[in-house]
């Protein structure tokens, strides 16, 4: 069974300065937008771009359009352009030994 999801694309695009309290990597979402992928609020995520991808932990807001998302103080990414969001899985990630490094 295939699951084709609308796109996600980047409709604000938040920039902090060193003096900001709260900075940092951050991807908004629709509460809806997110279950339909099983991201859960508060979640890290990988977040694909166009130039790179970067982890960033979720949050739901239901303010936003439906298919759009706001990111925060991630580089390569603008307003506008389509990314992907993919979880991140811990449990089955590869454990890196002096062989394999």
């Amino acid at each position: 069974m295939s699951r084709a999801f609308l796109p996600l694309q980047v409709v604000g695009f938040i920039a902090t300065k060193r003096s900001d309290a709260v900075r940092g990597p951050l991807v908004k979402i629709r509460p809806d937008d997110a279950i339909m992928r099983l991201i859960e609020d508060g979640e890290l995520v990988w977040v694909y771009g166009p130039r790179r991808h970067e982890l960033a932990p979720v949050v739901y807001d239901d303010s936003l359009p439906k298919g759009g998302v706001v990111v925060r103080d991630l580089a390569g990414i603008t307003v506008t352009e389509i990314v992907r969001l993919v979880k991140m899985d811990i449990e089955h990630r590869p454990v890196l030994t002096t062989n394999l490094a």
